[in-house]
């Protein structure tokens, strides 16, 4: 029984590998996604927490004493100021600017109203939340001054450093849930997402479409007749497609660790044994949808849509922490999100390995569920 799987699932990877599409998606494409993603998603969450904090230019002609007030503000908000009298003495344009009215100071000192601009070249998503730091930032900045002009009159530098100096009646205390802080975000959120969607996209279109072409072409109804009974094929078939998945699963590491110096954490093999039951779903996810489909062009399509519809709900395009509260709740309930959710507690929160055994096992648990949906329906013709 065991010879006749073996036999069966390596013939079937054999035959995967001589198709030219299988090996571009298997070889080229993800090392191409690690950069461009990475690349792309190196700045979805800046500010939060960096050493260096967000750069941003601050325009201002004779911004006198205030200017230090609202740098320790917009510190405190995740930004790193440089304060500039006008943008022509820049080569470059800034890619945040923060345009306030000259002589803000005395405008303050002499209770006149003073306007602030504020205009970044970042994206929808990334602008409303830097807008948001930005008000905060402010809207200290103006407390600060009331409260100085309330207590220490006139308003002065002096006022200020004495409003600085009290002690705050509230004080939040905040510490991380594991030894990083930081939002995964650039490569180290590109490469295990992009590995998770490219192990199913391929076991989605190539696994499911070769099933199909040979039930199309007869190829099954001579494996009928031949020494081999349906479980032994279908276990044969599935053993195919989960050595393709190892094999998808140790290119994009490899890459990953040569091309990109990825670290995998502290705990390698359990990122391994998360990636080898994210491999098992796949593999069956696959063999599933070639049950299902009734032609090639059927199996690609549907495969192609619900690789990438799962890999944008479960986190694998983005970082799951800057998307709305209730797609951070889907991605609980979704195989992708699952694996995504187990890459990230080891890879970049360097979680405890058992804090992702639960994952682990609803995958596998979910594996077995389309195995045995796909040997329920597997059909010689």
């Amino acid at each position: 029984m065991l010879k006749s799987i073996i036999f069966v699932g390596w013939q079937d990877v054999r035959f995967q590998l001589r198709d030219k599409s299988t090996l571009l998606w298997l070889v080229v494409m993800p090392p191409v996604f690690f950069f461009f993603i990475g690349t792309v998603t190196g700045g979805f969450t800046s500010g939060l927490g960096g050493e260096q904090g967000t750069p941003i230019a601050v325009v201002a002609e004779n911004p006198g004493f205030v200017r230090e007030q609202i740098d320790l503000r917009l510190a405190d908000n995740d930004f790193t100021p440089e304060w500039l009298e006008s943008l022509d003495s820049v080569e470059d344009v800034p890619t945040r600017t923060l345009t306030i009215d000259a002589g803000m100071s005395s405008m303050l000192v002499a209770n006149e109203p003073v306007s602030v601009f504020f205009d970044t070249d970042a994206d929808s998503l990334m602008r409303q939340f830097e807008e948001i730091r930005i008000q905060r930032a402010l809207y200290t900045v103006l407390a600060d001054i009331v409260v100085a002009e309330a207590t220490t009159s006139p308003l002065s530098a002096e006022a200020l450093a004495t409003v600085n100096a009290a002690p705050r009646v509230w004080q939040l205390e905040v510490s991380p849930a594991g030894q990083r802080q930081e939002v995964p975000r650039g490569f180290d959120q590109a490469i295990p997402g992009m590995l998770v969607m490219f192990t199913l996209i391929v076991l989605l279109t190539s696994g499911a479409t070769m099933l199909v072409q040979e039930r199309n072409q007869g190829l099954l109804r001579r494996l009928a007749s031949a020494p081999i009974t349906r479980a032994e094929l279908i276990a044969g078939k599935w053993k195919g497609r989960m050595i393709l998945a190892a094999i998808q699963v140790t290119v994009a590491l490899l890459f990953g660790t040569l091309l990109f110096n990825m670290d995998w954490g502290p705990n390698l093999p359990a990122v391994v044994i998360v990636l080898v039951a994210w491999a098992g779903f796949c593999a069956s996810a696959g063999l599933w949808l070639g049950t299902v489909a009734q032609t090639e062009a059927q199996a690609s399509g549907l495969g192609v849509l619900a690789a990438n519809l799962l890999a944008a709900l479960g986190g694998c395009w983005w970082p799951i922490e800057i998307t709305p509260a209730w797609m951070q709740a889907l991605q609980k309930m979704i195989p992708t999100g699952w694996t995504m959710d187990a890459m990230h507690k080891l890879i970049s929160f360097q979680a405890d390995p058992w804090s992702v055994m639960p994952n682990v096992l609803i995958l596998i648990v979910a594996a077995a569920a389309m195995g045995m949906l796909a040997a329920r329906r597997f059909e010689y013709q």
